[in-house]
């Protein structure tokens, strides 16, 4: 009798185990579908072309890169912003300007953009002038150091950068060194393109502005876009 009951407190403690470990198993994986349910926070991406010539080669080779990057989860957001047209100012080092009057230009329209806590990521382009950068992402990239106080805003954000020149060839990969060692300075999360796009997106003008029958090119450009969202979205986490 003493045997058959200890059988029995037995049975009874193996079945509440399992139960439970199933009541948990069931909590988690409620939970992971909860997560892929469209119920996580939204990422945005956002892309800034910085070349003076507004909507043309560089700014279409961004936004084929954003698209991309649009298509990998449905929690992604992305926004074109498009500097062709604006007057930007290099950075001033902190100096006081000449009257004591501080000068205000276009880049202050994008401090709220720029600030904003729901973008998890950057896709910057410029074009190649003389094998550098444009003056106009050199300045943008200046001015950017006032995110870098009182914190770092832009830190663990993934950011990866494209480049458009008039040769195959022409500085696109020294251009995009160039502005990937100023975002290190905040410490965002440099990343490249799927193979074989490691460095970044480099693109050929070949065709008169018709960036798009750079199919060489724009496939680099949709491999940058595709990976800086898979990234943006493990930094999300």
């Amino acid at each position: 009798m003493k045997g058959a009951k200890m059988k029995r407190d037995l049975g009874r403690r193996d079945f509440l185990g399992v139960a439970g470990a199933a009541m948990v198993g069931g909590t988690a994986v409620a939970a992971d579908r909860s997560a892929g349910s469209g119920e996580a926070t939204v990422v945005k991406i956002l892309g800034i072309s910085c070349s003076p010539r507004k909507g043309k080669t560089t700014a279409t080779a961004v936004r084929e890169a954003l698209d991309a990057a649009k298509k990998v989860d449905s929690r992604i957001e992305t926004e074109l912003i498009d500097l062709g047209g604006y007057e930007i100012a290099g950075w001033s080092g902190g100096a006081t300007p000449a009257g004591g009057v501080e000068r205000r230009d276009d880049f202050d329209s994008l401090l709220p953009k720029l600030r904003d806590g729901g973008v998890g990521g950057w896709i910057i382009g410029s074009p190649v002038y003389f094998r550098n950068m444009s003056a106009l992402c050199k300045a943008f990239l200046e001015r950017c150091a006032v995110l870098r106080s009182p914190r770092l805003l832009l830190a663990d954000k993934a950011v990866g950068v494209l480049a458009v020149g008039a040769f195959r060839n022409g500085g696109q990969e020294l251009v995009i060194d160039q502005i990937q060692n100023a975002l290190l300075c905040h410490e965002m999360m440099v990343v490249g393109g799927k193979p074989k796009a490691h460095q970044g997106a480099t693109l050929w003008n070949f065709a008169k502005d018709d960036i798009g029958k750079d199919e060489l090119g724009m496939d680099t450009a949709r491999k940058l876009g595709v990976r800086v969202a898979e990234a943006a979205l493990r930094l999300a986490r």
